[in-house]
C-alpha cells in the first residue's frame, strides 16, 4: 500500500468513529455543531463566510446554525473589529465547556472498542495522535 493510502485509512476511520460514538452516545445534536464550536476554539472568532469555509456548510447553512448556537449560548456574534459592518463568530465558555463534554462522551463511547489493545498498541496510537494533531495544527506543516 502507498503511503496516501494509508492517509485515506486514517480519514475514514476516523469518520467512522465519530458517526460510531455519537450513534452510541444518542447525542442528537448535529454534527457541524460540533465541528463548528471545535472549529471556532481552534482558529478563535471568525467572519461567517469564513466560518462556513472552514465547516464546509453552505453561508446560509451557517447561518442558521450559528443562530442556534448562538440562542443556545455556545457562539457570540460581534462585530469584526477590522470592519464594523461585519460580525465575527466566536465560541462563549459555555460553548467550550458544551465541546468539552462531547469529546468526553465520545472518548467514553469509544474505550470499549479498544480495551484489549496492548501496550505496544497503545504506544502506537498515541504516537500517531501526535503525530496527526501535529500537522493539522499548523499551517506552515501542511504547506511544506
Amino acid at each position: 500500500m502507498d503511503r496516501s493510502h494509508d492517509i485515506e485509512r486514517i480519514v475514514v476511520a476516523a469518520q467512522r468513529l465519530t458517526r460510531i460514538a455519537a450513534a452510541e452516545t444518542h447525542n442528537e445534536a448535529p454534527a457541524a455543531q460540533w465541528r463548528t464550536l471545535s472549529i471556532l476554539r481552534t482558529e478563535g472568532p471568525l467572519r461567517l463566510g469564513e466560518l462556513a469555509t472552514a465547516s464546509r456548510v453552505t453561508q446560509p447553512g451557517m447561518t442558521r446554525l450559528v443562530g442556534q448556537l448562538a440562542d443556545a449560548g455556545l457562539v457570540a456574534r460581534i462585530s469584526d473589529p477590522s470592519d464594523s459592518r461585519a460580525i465575527v463568530v466566536e465560541v462563549t465558555p459555555a460553548g467550550v465547556q458544551a465541546l468539552e463534554a462531547w469529546l468526553v462522551q465520545l472518548g467514553e463511547a469509544l474505550a470499549p472498542r479498544f480495551a484489549d489493545l496492548d501496550d505496544a498498541d497503545w504506544a502506537a496510537l498515541t504516537r500517531a495522535a501526535e503525530i496527526l494533531s501535529a500537522r493539522v495544527a499548523s499551517p506552515a506543516v501542511a504547506a511544506r
